[in-house]
């Protein structure tokens, strides 16, 4: 179902309180603004969970990132990531938490899925967005830490997808996950991969 097109934004619904919620009309109206004039467009439903992990893919451009953000703020949602705790520094360290950043300590005894997992246990409504690539180049592998905090703190996967030759961003499915990461994460790729293009396709 697609949640609104190029000739009307404001076809977006309203998100339920359940879910996490970030910034006000005058955001989700610039949100919308921005998608119009890009061009791009939302197809699909976020699930209504307080938690879950978002995977998205495929990522092979910075401006996977931009696309990202205008949903963002059409929709009024807050979507967490992950940082290097060192960038939490005065004055910004303010500021990228209020942006959703989760500041992660990689010399901490607690890996990353503990530490991530702790950030589900100590905030009701969390929605963590993670590549599975780890990167915009070309890598041979995806990796499983999404599955693995996903498993750890108890929350659904909801895939998120870029499609550049058609301008739009997919929500959903809810990943069934089964508890091989391997195998689940072979199941998740192959579905994004056969359905949607980046924009550097020769990287995904």
């Amino acid at each position: 179902m697609g949640l609104f097109s190029r000739k009307d934004t404001e076809l977006l619904p309203e998100m339920p309180a359940i879910v996490p919620r970030a910034g006000g009309a005058a955001r989700r109206w610039l949100g919308r603004t921005l998608l119009r004039l890009s061009g791009w467009r939302l197809e699909g439903e976020f699930p209504h969970h307080r938690q879950m992990v978002l995977a998205a893919a495929p990522h092979t451009s910075n401006w996977d990132f931009v696309i990202a953000m205008f949903v963002i703020m059409a929709l009024g949602v807050r979507v967490s990531y992950m940082m290097k705790k060192e960038a939490f520094f005065w004055p910004f360290g303010a500021l990228f938490m209020k942006l959703g950043g989760i500041p992660i300590d990689r010399k901490a005894a607690t890996d990353v899925v503990e530490q991530v997992t702790q950030w589900y246990r100590d905030h009701e409504k969390v929605w963590v967005v993670i590549t599975p690539e780890g990167t915009r180049a070309k890598v041979s592998r995806w990796k499983t830490g999404f599955l693995r905090i996903a498993d750890s703190a108890q929350v659904p996967v909801c895939l998120v997808a870029w499609d550049y030759p058609s301008k739009t961003m997919h929500i959903g499915p809810v990943w069934p996950v089964s508890g091989d990461y391997e195998a689940d994460l072979a199941s998740i790729r192959e579905y994004i991969c056969t359905r949607y293009t980046g924009q550097n396709p020769e990287n995904q």
